[in-house]
């Protein structure tokens, strides 16, 4: 959706970088990416969709040995910007000409498709 009176600090500006759903999603590819708010949360391949940081600090505080997860400390449902050049393996790329707020497809939740099937 066009973001025309959007006004951000262009050092928080990313370029080339990835949006995806989650884990094992393939990613689009960003140009130019501008990312704001969202909550923090840890993400480890244990828990690849992350935990708040009261959840981890509990966690950890009851099992010392998750502390070794390899956890990464990340923001989950940020408001997100893009801009330029967006690419994906599965369709052809867009030109995004200014910012444009980016919201999740939802098209999953639509009675529609209740029954419809991914088969690979």
């Amino acid at each position: 959706m066009p973001a025309p009176e959007l006004t951000l600090d262009g050092l928080l500006v990313m370029r080339n970088e990835p949006l995806s759903r989650g884990a094992g999603s393939k990613p689009h590819m960003c140009e130019y990416i501008y990312r704001t708010g969202g909550q923090t949360v840890y993400v480890c391949r244990e828990r690849p969709n992350g935990i708040t940081e009261a959840q981890y600090h509990k966690l950890v505080a009851s099992n010392p040995r998750t502390r070794n997860w390899g956890w990464r400390v990340m923001r989950r449902d940020m408001q997100v910007y893009a801009r330029g050049r967006v690419s994906h393996p599965d369709h052809k790329s867009i030109y995004l000409d200014g910012w444009h707020r980016v919201f999740m497809n939802t098209e999953n939740e639509a009675p529609a498709m209740r029954n419809l099937v991914f088969l690979d």
